[in-house]
């Protein structure tokens, strides 16, 4: 989709990491728990609405990120949600908890505690997203937007 911007909203409080197949994949730039969000690019604000085959698509992209959480950080729980009050841009939240996170076993967003990624954290999440995703992964220095 040519025309598609991401929200301010995500791009303020996120690192864009780049994009698995069809969606955008941001990192949100707290520390204190693994949190990946996939933007499909689509004008559509409900996953429910996309196509059966892009259903399919962001499904395979949710199940990627998610076995990535499992594989690389110490978590118990994957939390997964779209959720579209403040954003209303279609997005999904892939969350990894475990009960000695900051703010467990309460909801991650909404939260004022934060701890922003250094430059070695973020570098070390791409290389071992280019490992686990292969070509599906396109870091961000290489796609146009």
């Amino acid at each position: 989709m040519s025309d598609f911007k991401l929200d301010t909203r995500l791009a303020k409080d996120c690192r864009v990491l780049g994009k698995i197949n069809t969606s955008l994949l941001l990192l949100m730039n707290n520390s204190l728990v693994p949190w990946f969000i996939l933007v499909p690019q689509t004008s559509e604000t409900e996953l429910t609405d996309l196509l059966p085959s892009e259903q399919a698509d962001v499904l395979e992209q949710i199940n990627l990120i998610s076995v990535f959480i499992k594989e690389h950080f110490d978590i118990t729980q994957l939390n997964t949600a779209a959720i579209g009050n403040i954003v209303n841009q279609l997005h999904i939240h892939v969350v990894g908890r475990d009960p000695s996170d900051y703010c467990w076993p309460n909801v991650v967003w909404g939260t004022r505690e934060r701890e922003p990624y250094s430059t070695e954290q973020l570098d070390d999440i791409m290389g071992a997203l280019g490992d686990h995703l292969g070509d599906k992964f396109q870091i961000k220095e290489i796609f146009q937007e």
